[in-house]
């Protein structure tokens, strides 16, 4: 019926035609073209491509004419552009069959009698904005820590050019580049203020990393949310200048905590053991205002009167400030255990000085011939079919996995390498030697890389030890490394923060405790933290016995608390519970302890890898970039600002 309509619209048309005028005569021209053209289209959608089972894999381009039409194969590179009738299908067929034979080809779902617009060419206008366009580009300056004056490059803007975008849309200059950048750092920064502010428990990591000559101080930040979901994100790395003292180290880790919101909140900070951020610690501890205010409700002396000038400038030159609880990285007091101080029982005992010196001189020197010589290092690649690793005193483990490497190559191999490169040749004690080491140290190297890890919280600090002096005890010269775990982590072992992060974690409960007598103590502790968690409304659950006015002066009712109870049947219900994490959704109490103790990492690992990042973005070729913009493009880096929502875990 409207194709019926429309042809007898252009028949009238036509007619019209011979009694206007030349001007006229072209509108209408115009007019009847484009009618015909939709009395094509009515065709066309009645068309036998339009009911094929593959139509899906072509694109409707043009009418060529009244019987043929062009499309686009979506399966080509390029998209190639094909002719075909409109009745028939035969070509599309024959390039499918030849082109595209491998292809696993899928008949169309969709309902050809109800669906006759699929293929319409859709003329709407498409590509970026503005907005989504600088975004995509900051995303890939940022992401990949390319300089900022990458969008000045003209190989750069041509590839830019070729995205296809809205009228009149281009990439901005660096100058109003930079600005769109420093109001999305602004942006990311007031988002990180609003969600830390929500987070009732945080923990941070704080470090010195010194580079080109300067000094930074990184922070980065941790909690964990009401989901249960582990989150990070930096919060500084700050420009420090002048010594690394004590009271400057406090004073910066202050002022970040500061502006970011973070008093009363930071459960701990993880640092090294370096020993000015131990002191800083130790000396900047909040002081105990209960005792203090306990003695002066005692005291009925005089009140004494100070200058306020004079304490103001006594004042001025100590360190007026307190810092959170202090935990040392786990992975690095590792570290020292399994350098330091196997270092210094293995030359203190005369049975072992001598072959742990000559094989350790002979490891270093093929190390030292490998890294410095290309034609070494070729040598070595071949016998070894990888390159060795060369030890470093910062990064973890190095020693470790720079001998185990060596070990990897036969001895009847290794030694006709050693003549190559002339050095001296390891003999059969030697290399036992360093077999046994390997097989001795690997324990720890486990643990180091466990506490490590990105998702590790606190609570695997205690049962990863546990289980680490357990598997040392069935070793041979191990007393050495026992006693060190024992001495380094002496605080750790019985401190009641690390007990009931572990219990508290579903993973572990108190399966990793053997002694019944410490479960006990544990299971204790957990239920009296319960009670100290629970709502205040279960605090005060009471059961009176009503009474009268005249009774309530004679008769004395003494409440009766029910909390305790539900402390203790929570916990026992806990312990009894599932593995999985979720389960702290149904302990509403326990959930909350698991929150608390559970935010800070027992490693410092976090803010090392931050500074890694900073490597990359602060390299020789950028030496003359400021180091507020250092900071901002490097915190941008790490909390993921230009990266998809579901993909950012700050």
């Amino acid at each position: 019926m409207l194709r019926y309509r429309v042809t007898k619209t252009v028949n009238f048309l036509r007619e019209c035609l011979m009694t206007m005028t030349q001007a006229s005569a072209t509108a209408m021209v115009a007019r009847v073209s484009t009618i015909e053209n939709m009395e094509r289209g009515i065709e066309y959608d009645r068309a036998a491509f339009n009911t094929w089972k593959y139509r899906h894999y072509f694109e409707f381009d043009s009418l060529k004419s009244d019987k043929n039409i062009s499309v686009r194969c979506t399966l080509c590179i390029g998209r190639k552009l094909l002719s075909t009738s409109k009745n028939s299908t035969s070509n599309l067929s024959k390039h499918l069959a030849r082109c595209h034979k491998n292809v696993k080809l899928t008949e169309n779902p969709q309902d050809p009698l109800t669906d006759v617009t699929a293929v319409k060419l859709d003329v709407r206008a498409t590509g970026l904005s503005a907005a989504e366009l600088k975004k995509l580009v900051a995303a890939y300056i940022v992401k990949d820590m390319l300089p900022i004056s990458t969008v000045d490059s003209e190989s750069f803007r041509r590839i830019v050019e070729k995205i296809p975008t809205k009228s009149g849309v281009k990439l901005p200059q660096r100058k109003s580049f930079v600005g769109y950048l420093e109001r999305e750092y602004d942006k990311m920064n007031s988002n990180l203020k609003a969600t830390l502010e929500e987070a009732e428990f945080v923990s941070t990591t704080a470090d010195i990393w010194t580079v080109n000559n300067k000094s930074f101080m990184g922070v980065t930040v941790h909690w964990i949310n009401s989901t249960l979901q582990h989150n990070k994100a930096a919060l500084a790395c700050k420009r420090i200048r002048g010594s690394h003292t004590y009271d400057v180290i406090g004073a910066e880790i202050e002022e970040i905590h500061s502006s970011y919101g973070l008093q009363g909140k930071v459960i701990a900070t993880v640092t090294d053991n370096a020993s000015n951020f131990a002191k800083a610690f130790r000396v900047c501890q909040p002081c105990h205002l209960e005792s203090e205010s306990e003695n002066e409700e005692g005291d009925d002396e005089e009140p004494t009167f100070t200058d306020v000038i004079e304490a103001l400038s006594a004042a001025s030159g100590d360190a007026q400030f307190s810092l959170p609880p202090h935990y040392r990285c786990a992975s690095h007091t590792i570290n020292l255990i399994s350098t330091s101080d196997v270092d210094k029982h293995l030359n203190s005992c005369a049975d072992t000085k001598a072959v742990y010196r000559s094989s350790i001189a002979k490891c270093s020197a093929l190390w030292t011939k490998a890294s410095r010589s290309t034609l070494a290092s070729e040598q070595v690649e071949e016998v070894s079919r990888r390159k060795l690793m060369v030890p470093t005193s910062t990064r973890w483990n190095s020693l470790y996995e720079a001998i185990s490497r060596i070990i990897t190559i036969p001895l009847n191999e290794l030694n006709p390498l050693c003549v190559k490169l002339g050095i001296k040749c390891l003999n059969e004690r030697e290399y036992q030697f360093l077999k046994e080491y390997c097989t001795v140290m690997k324990p720890l190297t486990v643990a180091l890389d466990i506490l490590q890890g990105d998702e590790c919280t606190y609570g695997a600090l205690l049962p990863t030890l546990t289980s680490l002096i357990k598997i040392i005890l069935f070793l041979v010269a191990s007393y050495c490394m026992l006693q060190a775990i024992k001495t380094r982590f002496d605080a750790v072992l019985d401190s009641q923060e690390g007990l009931l992060a572990a219990a508290t974690c579903p993973k572990f409960k108190l399966r990793w405790l053997r002694d019944e007598r410490r479960r006990e103590y544990v299971k204790e502790l957990l239920i009296t933290e319960c009670r100290k968690a629970a709502p205040a409304t279960e605090n005060t659950n009471v059961s009176q016995i009503p009474a009268s006015p005249a009774e309530m002066d004679f008769f004395e009712f003494q409440n009766q608390p029910t909390e305790s109870f539900s402390a203790e049947k929570e916990v026992t219900d806990f312990l009894r519970s599932g593995y999985e994490l979720e389960i702290l959704n149904q302990f509403p109490n326990l959930k909350k302890m698991y929150m608390k103790y559970n935010s800070p990492t027992p490693s410092s690992a976090p803010v090392e890898r931050l500074f890694s990042l900073g490597g990359l973005v602060l390299s020789p070729k950028r030496n003359r970039m400021s180091d507020r913009r250092f900071e901002k493009l490097l915190l941008m880096r790490y909390n993921h600002c230009f990266s998809p929502k579901e993909n950012n875990k700050t």
